[in-house]
């Protein structure tokens, strides 16, 4: 597999404005004004949150948070995590040992999931 050993612009972002991006171990997301989660990468454990565990060399909105605001990302080695407008968290990708907080042991959750530990109320309150 070759790098790209200097910056170059991502072509699908053109029109759109970039407000926030992380980077996990071999996949990344992103989120545009307008509140859209974008991945792209490895994909195999689920982390790309597209409801399937293939890979993508483009980024690919996350369809899962249509109608919905995402205010914050965050990409680990094989799971992803958001943080919505309205405070609700989500985790997806990897949730062995139950590292996604869904109060259970998962192999693959291949679709952003509310924690519900949090809540209505959301992070922090």
């Amino acid at each position: 597999m070759q790098g790209q050993p200097l910056p170059k612009k991502v072509e699908t972002f053109a029109g759109r404005r970039v407000v926030a991006v992380s980077a996990g171990d071999r996949h990344s997301i992103a989120i545009t004004a307008d509140g859209a989660v974008w991945s792209w990468g490895y994909g195999a454990s689920g982390q790309l949150g597209h409801g399937d565990q293939q890979n993508q060399l483009l980024p690919k909105q996350v369809e899962a948070f249509a109608g919905q605001r995402v205010v914050a990302v965050s990409a680990a080695e094989y799971n992803s995590f958001a943080i919505a407008a309205d405070g609700g968290v989500y985790a997806w990708g990897l949730g062995e040992r139950g590292c996604l907080g869904h109060g259970e042991d998962l192999s693959h959750q291949l679709l952003p999931k509310k924690i519900e530990r949090f809540g209505e109320r959301g992070l922090g309150q």
